[in-house]
């Protein structure tokens, strides 16, 4: 069982979490850089529903849909407005632009296990 309630709780603690070892864009500066696709598969692990992606001028990011309310824990990370296209994703295609390590990583530092 995790001890996140909300997505909101979560972020509390993915501020603290996020780290080199699960985004090589990551800085003390700017801790959500790069951490989208594996942020959004812990949320979906989580907490379920969906997980979306929209075009950046930097690639494609991800985040997630949960009861019908879009939650990016990561958007902090531009700095400028992206365009929300919520287009389906799938945990394989946030899978593949992370790694098991990375994901890893994600979920020893939260201090939750699951699945």
């Amino acid at each position: 069982m995790s001890a996140f309630t909300t997505p909101d709780a979560l972020f509390e603690r993915l501020k603290i979490a996020w780290s080199k070892e699960s985004s090589d864009s990551w800085s003390a500066e700017n801790p959500a850089k790069g951490q989208c696709s594996v942020t959004s598969l812990v949320v979906h692990d989580l907490f379920g529903g969906d997980i979306l992606k929209t075009k950046t001028r930097g690639g494609t990011h991800f985040y997630n849909s949960i009861n019908g309310v879009r939650w990016d824990l990561t958007v902090s990370q531009f700095g400028y407005p992206i365009p929300f296209e919520d287009r389906p994703s799938s945990r394989d295609e946030a899978m593949a632009d992370t790694s098991q390590d990375k994901y890893d990583a994600l979920r020893s530092k939260l201090g939750v296990s699951w699945r």
